[in-house]
């Protein structure tokens, strides 16, 4: 479960990321990726939690947990 929400947040941050320094139309264009990818991530925590159960608030919280610390660890993959 957390390596697929994982992998799903790492992408969300990645398109984030490239944010950085574009304007106009290439900022919206962006910005509209990283929304998508931002999208799948919050979809998958809510689908898991709802069917686990499990607060969808800690679940999110574990799922940027677990991707800082796997970005802390390079053998963590």
């Amino acid at each position: 479960m957390f390596r697929t929400h994982t992998k799903l947040e790492r992408s969300a941050e990645e398109e984030r990321a490239k944010l950085a320094g574009l304007t106009g139309d290439e900022y919206d264009a962006q910005w509209r990726r990283w929304r998508e990818a931002s999208e799948k991530v919050q979809a998958a925590v809510t689908a898991h939690a709802e069917a686990s159960g499990a607060s969808r608030y800690e679940l999110e919280q574990a799922v940027k947990k677990a991707l800082l610390h796997a970005q802390e660890d390079p053998a963590a993959e």
